[in-house]
């Protein structure tokens, strides 16, 4: 059986969010995927079965459990399916619970996922654990259905902040996320200059994932934040992983989002199982 593995929200090799992608013509047993997500180690592995040239459904798997959406597995998916099995260039996800996934590829391979924006609101008082957890000061703290998404003071305090897992672990399916305004940022978090947005880091613990290098789906709840915040319906963030990705974000009407990115691609390989 093929697999894939594709570094997800960068241009170079090793950076970005490694995500393995294996297309299937029928669904393998849940127990099955599971297994190869464990074996495979990677914070998501995408299952996508294909319906016909442009239309596909699709599965995400941590190493610990099969989760209901996956933003740089997604891109990874799209990566793979333009590149080997199909000749267009917009495909359509059919995602359980979150509907139709519009994805396009551009000329020079950027690929565009117009997702439903997962809105989030704030919270007047947070959990205890969350101020035992994180070390760093914080100013306001939000909840969407996927995670608290935490402000900070600064960007300096969001490449500091060192949690404490066991303790983020204890609020189980709801996971964390750290970000602050990045517009007035004087250090140089990459080689490149690009002027960002905003900065975050992301950390699932209960899912088997410490630290995600970058999260396309929790952007769909930070991103709004920082568009109403800044005023701006376009947003250049960048997640703060020790592998770093870019993420080029676009608000658009009906309570939809844009996010879009580069692949690279690292291995095929086939699995014997």
């Amino acid at each position: 059986m093929k697999m894939y593995q594709v570094d997800a929200f960068t241009k170079e090799l090793f950076k970005g969010n490694p995500a393995a992608v294996l297309v299937l013509d029928d669904w393998l047993d849940v127990e099955v995927m599971q297994n190869i997500a464990a074996e495979n180690n990677l914070s998501e592995t995408a299952f996508v079965k294909k319906i016909d040239d442009q239309n596909f459904e699709i599965r995400w798997f941590t190493p610990t459990t099969e989760v209901d959406f996956c933003g740089h597995a997604t891109l990874a998916s799209s990566f793979v399916l333009f590149k080997d099995y199909t000749q267009v260039k917009k495909i359509q996800f059919h995602v359980k619970k979150l509907g139709i996934f519009i994805v396009i590829q551009a000329e020079d391979g950027k690929i565009t996922m117009n997702f439903p924006v997962r809105s989030a609101k704030l919270v007047e008082e947070c959990p205890a654990i969350l101020r035992q957890a994180l070390s760093k000061p914080f100013k306001n703290v939000y909840l969407n259905e996927q995670a608290y998404i935490i402000e900070y003071e600064t960007v300096q305090d969001v490449l500091d902040e060192v949690p404490n897992l066991e303790l983020l672990q204890k609020l189980g399916k709801i996971r964390t996320a750290i970000t602050a305004n990045a517009t007035s940022l004087d250090l140089a978090i990459t080689a490149t200059s690009e002027n960002y947005d905003c900065v975050s880091r992301y950390f699932a613990p209960a899912n088997g994932i410490n630290e995600d290098p970058v999260t396309g789906s929790i952007h769909t709840g930070i991103v709004p934040l920082w568009a109403e915040k800044l005023a701006k319906n376009t947003i250049l963030a960048y997640q703060a992983s020790s592998r770093g990705g870019e993420l080029y974000c676009q608000i658009l009407d009906q309570n939809r989002i844009e996010i879009s990115g580069y692949g690279k691609l690292y291995l095929e390989g086939e699995i014997y199982i």
